[in-house]
């Protein structure tokens, strides 16, 4: 019998191990620039990243923009709620 090592994210009890992610949604109130500039402030990412987030957001109703714990997903939610984009905190895999 092999042993399978299971990445750190999966927990074997409840296939879940705790890792968030932060989702933004389109709206028709703030310009793809505001959104940029929020989500580059809040994660940290560059400016091609926080575009094509904007852009699936923008084409598919939502996106997601930064996995991590559920303290850093609900920070990254406040700061770029702040300009009035809707954002959801959830476990990176909802059953």
């Amino acid at each position: 019998m092999s042993t399978q090592t299971l990445p750190e994210i999966f927990d074997a009890n409840t296939g879940y191990g705790g890792r968030f992610m932060t989702l933004i949604y389109n709206n028709d109130t703030n310009t793809f620039d505001e959104v940029i500039e929020a989500l580059m402030r809040a994660t940290g990412c560059t400016v091609e990243e926080a575009y094509m987030e904007a852009w699936e957001a923008h084409t598919f109703g939502k996106a997601p923009v930064h996995f991590s714990s559920q303290e850093a997903c609900c920070a990254v939610a406040t700061i770029v709620g702040r300009i009035g984009v809707r954002t959801e905190v959830r476990p990176e895999w909802d059953d």
